[in-house]
């Protein structure tokens, strides 16, 4: 039986978090709203699930597409389900509750979501088809399935750096040594006709990041450089012996020196499927 869950590397420190935060339904689940929004002129009262939900921005800005339906987010770390309700409550945002939940386990009865949404969340699994197949049980019979996930093997960065590029490198390495999926958007497809899914069920597209504002390139920038300041990133790559404290500290200061540059623009791919039951 394969274990509940990865430790998720990332982690929750300030900048991660302020990463989390950045994302909507306009950046990170654009694939998911014209379905969401034709759903819901056929039945306003809709029922959403958004598994592993975190911060809970993006299921906060779905909840603003169906005023009158239901946001379900769900989480295993009742921590950042405290911060997605704070959240949501400085938002305005009534239509929507939090539950501590385990993606294998989902504490629902069959068909009762009209849409399952989730988002970042399948790449950090031990086994993501039984996680489609949990999605797939809850949702209703001619309900959607939406899920994004990274290809974190598709950077485009400029200028080029080579301290960013052995980021990258380390990044991919630490990733699968944590046991998660470094290619996970190309997978979406078979895992989910893996779970039991027609092909014929399944849209599949790739959509994208950007960071090139100041904003954007301060958040990202900042969150890049913190995961090899401290953490689990950091610790993974010294313990691999493919990063010195000397090469930890050259990528900080490729990440700063990055941010800085008015120029600099970061883009990054990731699958995304509609899975129709």
């Amino acid at each position: 039986m394969a274990q509940v869950h990865n430790a998720y590397m990332p982690g929750y420190a300030a900048p991660q978090v302020k990463h989390h935060e950045w994302r909507t339904a306009e950046n990170s689940a654009a694939y998911l709203l014209p379905t969401l929004q034709t759903k819901v002129k056929a039945n306003a009262d809709l029922k959403l699930l958004d598994v592993g939900a975190g911060s809970g921005t993006i299921s906060t800005s779905l909840a603003k597409y169906m005023p009158s339906g239901t946001v379900t987010a769900t989480d295993i770390s009742d921590d950042i389900l405290e911060r997605a309700a704070q959240y949501a409550q400085e938002q305005g945002v009534s239509n929507i509750s939090f539950r501590s939940a385990d993606i294998y386990k989902l504490p629902f009865e069959d068909n009762t979501f009209d849409i399952v949404h989730a988002s970042m969340v399948l790449s950090h699994l031990d086994s993501p088809v039984q996680a489609y197949k949990e999605m797939l049980r809850v949702v209703k019979p001619g309900g959607i399935v939406a899920n994004r996930e990274s290809d974190l093997r598709m950077w485009s960065y400029y200028p080029e750096s080579a301290g960013i590029k052995q980021f990258h490198d380390v990044l991919l390495a630490t990733t699968i040594k944590a046991g998660g999926n470094i290619s996970a958007g190309a997978h979406l497809v078979t895992w989910a006709m893996q779970a039991g899914a027609k092909r014929e069920q399944i849209m599949a597209r790739m959509g994208t990041w950007m960071y090139s504002t100041p904003d954007e390139r301060r958040m990202w920038g900042g969150t890049m450089a913190e995961r090899i300041k401290k953490g689990g990133m950091r610790d993974k790559a010294l313990q691999m012996g493919i990063a010195t404290e000397a090469d930890c500290e050259n990528m900080v200061q490729a990440w700063e020196k990055w941010e800085a540059a008015e120029d600099a623009c970061h883009g990054m791919m990731h699958g995304e499927i509609l899975l129709s039951k």
